[in-house]
């Protein structure tokens, strides 16, 4: 028997006894194994066999669920092309579709269902008028295509949503023709669209339960009455809405109809988060020590969407870092401040860092603004104070600066939690101007981080971290913008800060250029959660503004395990230095939650 299936069984049976229920279920399915596997996972019959009960199931219910089945399997095998099948489900011999409810059967001990799906359907004459403006075409809807029903509705909609695009928000389907052409397994389909008119965006009204005021929710939204309707304008609105935190959800809903004048309301249905949040983390290491971090959140302080964030972290406890360190910060934000994406922000921080080679208060007090310019682009600009009273092995140095930091993030990852695609880039520059007890330089900093997904378990992610602080010579540089380099957040293996610049065999300080690398191999396993990654980090620091190769390198290896969880994964890394100058504790290992990087 010819078939042009890869595998055809001629008949694959399938019998599912329901122990001490004295059911029987029988799948005859003429198809490959995959599409066997497809129409049991369809079927409600087979489902209701699989479940385990202790009752057996009543009559009523398995004819409803065979009736049902017709129709689900039919879905199924047309979406793959088969539009010829032949079906029959029997109950003890009768024909299930010829049951009626009220004539359902005492009891039913047999359920066999024959499935003939036919040959496969390609696509012929294909139509979807009129075409919209620039609409992509859909993959798989073209002439000799397996004919997938998902597939024409797919290109339906694609033209339907270019519409809409275009401004013609009401575009629907007017008419089709779809025809099964069974003696040379073609299927054609012509598809009439109606545009509608070009309409332009209307009221906006606003419903729901808010504590935050109506004029600021408005002001949030920037909802730009009168423009030409864009789909991804609600889209934008909608983000504007969610970004602020103070929102649980904020869904944008079309109006049925649209006003005589060429507008289109809209309906905004607003709910508030809780209006407090709290928060807790730890993490420890061999070396670093134990660590932790909790936060105290307002999302609407001021009734206005105002965020007021209180956060802690302590670091360095019963560690082999030298001392503990701290931080104790305290930031107001406010969005749509001056314009639609712009939040502006004031925050003040106290930290003391107590490394192996410094130490170091700084108060600090900054005004900025932080800009969306897309949802995966930021800028962020301000001006601040920063107080510093640091010691090294130089001495101890006091200095207060002016400061004017300006960042810029572009993160374009699948995943910001568990990336297996796309990249993340986040570049700082902060120029300074001396008031006291040092000169005027600035800060650069760059975080360039990247993933590949080379199967469907193996992911390979790539960091680089560069360093550069120009303008005060080393010996009067502010001491805690110098760099060092060794630990969990640069090279794994080395000693915590253990890298810098040796300006004699008993004096070191900070770089003022570091260069980080770091590779990862992430596999996961068989189970979901689980994953399995090894990993090599290399850092250089330098005495040099620019680095000019004159400077040391030191690199570290090791292996974890990663555990998948809601709040991300959990992070179990061992880790061995590798080449570099200094002595090495050994083996650490890093536990925390989140990836590396």
């Amino acid at each position: 028997m010819s078939n042009p299936f890869c595998r055809v069984l001629a008949a694959a049976f399938s019998v599912i006894w329901l122990a001490g229920q004295g059911l029987a279920l029988t799948l005859d399915v003429q198809a490959p194994d995959p599409l066997q596997d497809d129409i049991r996972a369809a079927s409600l019959t087979a489902t209701l066999a699989d479940t385990e009960a202790e009752e057996a199931p009543l009559p009523i219910d398995i004819l409803s669920a065979a009736q049902a089945d017709y129709g689900r399997i039919i879905a199924l095998l047309y979406d793959q092309g088969y539009f010829g099948p032949q079906i029959s489900i029997t109950l003890d011999g009768r024909e299930a579709a010829s049951i009626a409810p009220i004539a359902a059967p005492r009891a039913v001990s047999n359920v066999v269902v024959t499935v003939n799906p036919g040959k496969v359907f390609t696509f012929g004459d294909l139509s979807i008028t009129p075409k919209a403006p620039e609409t992509e075409p859909t993959s798989g809807f073209a002439r000799g295509e397996t004919a997938r029903v998902s597939v024409l509705r797919d290109a339906t909609r694609a033209e339907i949503e270019g519409w809409r695009q275009a401004g013609h928000a009401k575009a629907a389907v007017a008419g089709q023709r779809i025809t099964a052409r069974h003696p040379d397994g073609t299927l054609n389909a012509a598809v009439t669209l109606e545009p509608g008119p070009r309409l332009r965006l209307g009221r906006l009204t606003i419903t729901g339960e808010s504590a935050v005021r109506e004029r600021r929710i408005r002001q949030i939204a920037g909802w730009p009455s009168g423009e030409v309707f864009d789909p991804d304008t609600l889209d934008k609105v909608e983000t504007r809405l969610r970004r602020t935190g103070t929102f649980a959800s904020a869904a944008l809903t079309e109006a049925e109809t649209a006003n005589p004048d060429g507008t289109l309301d809209v309906t905004a249905t607003i709910t508030d988060q809780l209006p407090r949040r709290y928060s807790f983390g730890a993490e420890y290491g061999t070396l670093d020590g134990f660590s932790a971090s909790a936060l105290w959140l307002h999302r609407n302080i001021f009734g206005g969407a105002e965020r007021l964030q209180i956060e802690g972290e302590i670091k360095g406890v019963g560690g082999d870092t030298e001392g503990v360190d701290f931080r104790l910060g305290a930031k107001l934000s406010r969005p749509a401040t001056w314009r639609t994406d712009l939040e502006a922000f004031i925050r003040a921080e106290i930290e003391q860092r107590d490394d192996p080679n410094l130490f170091a208060r700084t108060g600090v007090l900054e005004f900025g603004t932080l800009y969306f310019a897309s949802e995966d682009r930021e800028y962020s600009y301000g001006v601040g104070l920063r107080r510093s009273k640091t010691r090294d092995d130089l001495g101890e140095r006091d200095y207060t600066i002016l400061t004017f930091p300006f960042t810029f993030t572009f993160d374009r990852r699948n995943d910001p939690l568990n990336a297996t695609a796309g990249y993340y880039a986040q570049a700082a520059v902060t120029p300074f101007f001396n008031i006291d007890g040092t000169e005027n330089g600035v800060v650069t900093t760059l975080d360039l981080r990247t993933y590949r997904q080379v199967s469907d378990r193996v992911t390979l992610a790539f960091r680089g971290l560069l360093g550069s602080v120009a303008g005060p010579d080393l010996d009067v540089a502010p001491a805690d913008y110098l760099f060092f380099s060794g630990g969990s957040g640069t090279v794994r293996g080395q000693d915590y800060q253990s890298l810098g610049v040796d300006l004699t065999p008993t004096t070191t300080i900070g770089g003022r250029s570091f260069l980080g690398l770091s590779g990862e191999v992430r596999v996961q396993t068989s189970r979901e959660a689980l994953s399995l990654v090894a990993f090599y980090d290399a850092g250089y620091i330098g005495a040099e503004s620019f680095i000019d190769g004159s400077g040391e390198w030191h690199t570290g290896y090791g292996a974890g395990i990663r555990y998948d969880t809601g709040i991300g994964p959990i992070r179990f890394d061992m880790a061995l230095p590798g080449s570099g100058p200094g002595d090495s504790s050994g083996l650490e290992i890093y536990i925390g939650i989140g990836q590396a990087f």
